[in-house]
């Protein structure tokens, strides 16, 4: 080789080793800014409470700047979600693809989604610009505009990291750019009016979401290309995405799933296994009973079931096999119990449904969720204690010292849906400040109290994996919104209203056909865009019939929560899959029978009311 070459080749080498290094201190930076935006949003509701107990005053502008936290922690959890290729996808289909196959579905999916996040991008910058025209200001003078930039800053971020992630090779990473570039110049040269390729274009999208394209570019391509089709600005999209994201309670959403996720991180799983199976364990079937409790209880906390999974599927799958399950009956209900908890109060699903409806309090969907959510884990629970083994041999029997000192070990982790439901429904703290408490509880019992998280090392990582977690839900959010009021403006709601309402004459009849409909937008949608979209159009039915709106809420998210067992997009089948090892045709197997125990739960909650509304019409005032 000539000195030449080598010189050349030596700066290559250290040239890829700087951009290296650039990339890990840009990594670092922003790990570090999710970080802090997280802890402020937790800090200022939990001053905001001090103050006005022992000063009878409060922050002036808190409330706004914690909004417009949210906002940013979205962003930028977004653009970390698309840095670690963690946007959550329909489809895996790329996957099953092999060699030029499969790097020509991921350079078609990406160029498709950098089209679309670019568009995004634009029509943020369109906002902004007639926000800056506009002259409002936040808090202290500071002209709105300049924190609304962390839109369009977001969407660009995105949009260069799905190009990188479209292809490992630089040359794979050019054809993605010049797909998008042409995507973008056909938009702005169509040989046919818009209104022509609509549909064309949004077929283009259907094949670029089942090749794995991100959830967020499939709404947002969506609603970009109905608004194109119909010459409508742009600009309403992210101004739908800003409203959602700044709406006064939506902050309550990333400080409980922090909570979830200081206990799923720190020791809690083991102790509450512990307690748990000193209560139950003795029975026939105890240990299902606590993969049950369990999971539920996790879940509740972190609003994401695969969290569940992939916290406590490593633990709990050796126990089910020590208790002589089969692997397949443990696979189903490991996957199945995941899903348990998202009827209970603090759950991600309940806070967002109260937000998008309007009808109801988020009081009162907490309080209608309860009993349907109890009946739910008594379903899975039965069913697991059915397939376990028949003769299970010598039972352990009840030790109250063991069962006294595992309650004792985890008395602080049991508190904290006390902690969490008394801020809430005492009436001394508002849903972000009893949001804020609890996240604050769970920080100082794992980190101070058992010691599970170092402050400096552990908890910076985890309100990183939370942000992430967070950011990936709030883009689908955003953008799902402006396409469901491009629906709403369209009239779709008021036309669907009319057609139920002359086709279907029975509630009871209007309320079977909501489950069935409800089923295939779970086969189809994740929980988080299912509400954005379809609750709005949902909502006028539910009252032209007379059904009661918290009831309907929880017969929504009832058939939402089975969403995530459905194929072939349910969120708990992949996960399974991934953490347990096991091809998806054997989860689908493993949990069709608990798919189906759950749905005739699903009809006893649509069918008997009261088991909704009584705990609403008692305490719910």
């Amino acid at each position: 080789m000539s000195r030449q070459s080598e010189n050349e080749q030596g700066l290559w080498c250290w040239g890829t080793a700087q951009l290296a290094v650039g990339r890990a201190r840009v990594a670092l930076a922003e790990n570090m800014s999710i970080s802090l935006v997280m802890a402020a949003m937790m800090i200022l509701p939990l001053l905001e409470i001090a103050l006005r107990a022992v000063f009878k005053v409060g922050i002036s502008g808190s409330t706004s700047i914690v909004q417009h936290l949210t906002l940013i922690a979205g962003m930028l959890g977004g653009a970390i979600a698309a840095r670690d290729g963690r946007l959550l996808s329909l489809s895996t289909a790329s996957n099953l693809l092999k060699g030029r196959w499969k790097s020509a579905a991921l350079i078609f999916s990406g160029g498709v989604a950098v089209t679309i996040t670019a568009f995004l991008c634009v029509a943020s910058v369109q906002f902004v610009l007639a926000e800056r025209e506009s002259g409002n200001l936040f808090v202290y003078q500071i002209p709105i505009w300049v924190v609304q930039l962390a839109l369009p800053l977001g969407f660009a971020a995105v949009a260069w990291r799905l190009l990188r992630h479209a292809s490992e090779t630089w040359a794979g990473r050019g054809l993605t750019l010049l797909l998008a570039a042409a995507l973008v110049w056909l938009t702005w040269h169509a040989p046919l009016p818009p209104s022509e390729l609509v549909m064309p274009a949004l077929l283009l999208l259907l094949a670029a979401t089942i090749l794995g394209a991100p959830v967020f570019t499939t709404l947002g391509g969506a609603a970009l290309v109905l608004f194109w089709g119909a010459d409508l600005p742009i600009a309403s999209i992210p101004l739908d995405h800003y409203r959602l994201v700044t709406n006064a309670t939506l902050p309550t959403i990333p400080l409980f799933t922090l909570a979830g996720y200081f206990l799923a991180e720190g020791g809690a799983s083991k102790r509450l296994v512990r307690v748990f199976m000193a209560l139950v364990g003795q029975f026939r079937g105890g240990t299902a009973i606590v993969t049950c409790l369990v999971c539920a209880f996790f879940t509740t906390f972190t609003g994401a079931s695969g969290v569940t999974i992939l916290a406590l599927g490593g633990l709990l799958m050796p126990v089910l096999l020590a208790a002589r399950y089969s692997e397949r009956n443990a696979l189903g209900l490991l996957t199945s119990a995941g899903a348990l908890g998202s009827l209970f109060p603090p759950c991600l699903p309940l806070i967002l449904y109260a937000i998008i409806a309007k009808n109801i309090t988020i009081q009162q969907i907490f309080l209608g969720g309860i009993a349907p959510g109890i009946l739910m884990v008594a379903a899975t629970a039965w069913l697991g204690v059915w397939q376990g083994p028949k003769e299970p041999g010598a039972l352990s029997k009840f030790d109250r010292h063991e069962a006294m000192a595992a309650i004792w070990g985890a008395k602080w982790e049991l508190l904290i849906p006390l902690v969490a439901l008394g801020g809430l429904l005492g009436g001394f703290a508002t849903p972000v400040e009893a949001a804020a408490l609890t996240a604050l509880y769970a920080l100082i019992v794992e980190t101070f109290v058992y010691g599970d998280l170092k402050v400096f090392k552990d908890v910076p990582r985890v309100m990183t994996e939370c942000g992430l977690l967070i950011g990936g839900v709030l883009l689908i959010l955003g953008v799902a919104l402006g396409f469901t009021n491009y629906l709403v403006d369209a009239q779709v709601a008021a036309g669907a209203v009319e057609w139920v309402t002359r086709s279907i004459h029975s509630p009871w009849v209007f309320l079977l056909a909501l489950n069935l409909f409800l089923l295939l937008v779970g086969c189809l949608m994740d929980i988080f865009s299912a509400i954005v979209v379809v609750v709005p159009l949902m909502v006028p039915m539910g009252l032209a019939f007379g059904i009661d709106p918290v009831h309907l809420g929880i017969i929504f998210l009832a058939n939402l929560e089975l969403g995530y067992l459905t194929p072939p997009v349910g969120m708990n089948l992949f996960l399974a899959s991934y953490r347990f090892g096991k091809p998806m045709s054997e989860v689908y197997r493993a949990v069709v029978p608990m798919l189906l125990v759950r749905f005739v739960a699903v009809l006893l909650i649509t069918y008997l009311p009261p088991l909704t509304t009584t705990l609403p019409r008692w305490f719910g005032r």
